[in-house]
């Protein structure tokens, strides 16, 4: 009898060390690759849309920018499980579903990395002793976002009446073109809209685009660009004596051209009041 007390006492004092963590709630693997034995999520985080930095060489500047539904998972491991041995599982697991490796190395933190991708799935594994033998994944299914936001005519009064400007970016056109593509129907009709309730106003159009290209060919191509919106409104009931179109190519820049949002951002027209 004292026997059998005395092991469910240690049974009860020793089974919780064994006993692996729970995950964080509301937290569970994601779809594309599963966790390591000996592991439990610290934390998780879903985005419907955003944009992660995948690494895909060991310098900070040496990373793969993708945009779409992103999820990154923390897990932490028990203490015998070593960095490299999370990485290599990674690696391993991935290059069997059918992925190709993007990065394997030391990782921008020096602690070993793993990139891969398959299709428009990009996943990355950084190992990192954040408090304890932890690892992150990323998981990114690459898609394009679901605009949600309408420029309306009310909108760009307001912006006008503040500043006197304002930036729209729902005129769409081809690479390196200035025909204008279908989709952008919607925005010219509230910007038609804006000018027919404003019958006072006259308004500069103005055409920019990313420093992409020469010079010179950009400032070409914005002027081209300008006046395609300008002969838009006008063939729309607008008064051609109250807009005038002009260029500027990349030399007003709203942000830094070193990335694709940046440079999204600079390809834009512009409305001014005169």
């Amino acid at each position: 009898m004292k026997i059998t007390f005395a092991i469910l006492l240690l049974t009860l004092f020793v089974s919780p060390l064994f006993a692996q963590e729970e995950d964080a709630e509301g937290c569970k693997d994601s779809s594309t690759l599963s966790r390591m034995k000996s592991c439990h999520i610290r934390s998780c985080d879903k985005k419907d849309f955003d944009q992660a930095q995948i690494p895909t060489g060991s310098a900070d500047e040496q990373v793969q920018v993708v945009e779409g539904e992103v999820e990154t998972i923390i897990y932490e491991c028990a203490d015998n499980v070593s960095f490299l041995q999370m990485a290599r599982n990674a690696e391993n697991a991935l290059k069997r579903a059918g992925f190709t490796t993007v990065y394997s190395g030391g990782g921008m933190n020096t602690y070993p990395t793993y990139s891969a991708r398959k299709g428009g799935v990009w996943v990355n594994v950084q190992t990192q002793p954040n408090g304890g033998q932890t690892y992150t994944q990323i998981v990114v299914h690459t898609k394009e976002m679901e605009q949600q936001m309408v420029a309306s005519a009310e909108a760009m009064e307001a912006d006008i009446a503040k500043s006197g400007y304002c930036s729209i970016y729902g005129v769409h056109f081809d690479t390196g073109k200035a025909a204008i593509l279908p989709d952008s129907e919607s925005c010219l009709g509230e910007m038609a809209k804006l000018l027919k309730s404003n019958a006072s106003w006259k308004l500069q159009v103005e055409g920019h685009t990313d420093n992409v290209g020469g010079k010179e060919a950009n400032l070409k191509l914005s002027q081209a660009r300008a006046d395609s919106v300008r002969g838009w409104l006008v063939s729309h009931g607008v008064e051609g004596s109250r807009l005038t179109a002009k260029g500027f190519g990349e030399t007003k820049p709203v942000a830094e051209n070193t990335t694709e949002d940046g440079r999204a951002r600079n390809r834009r027209v512009d409305l001014r009041k005169l």
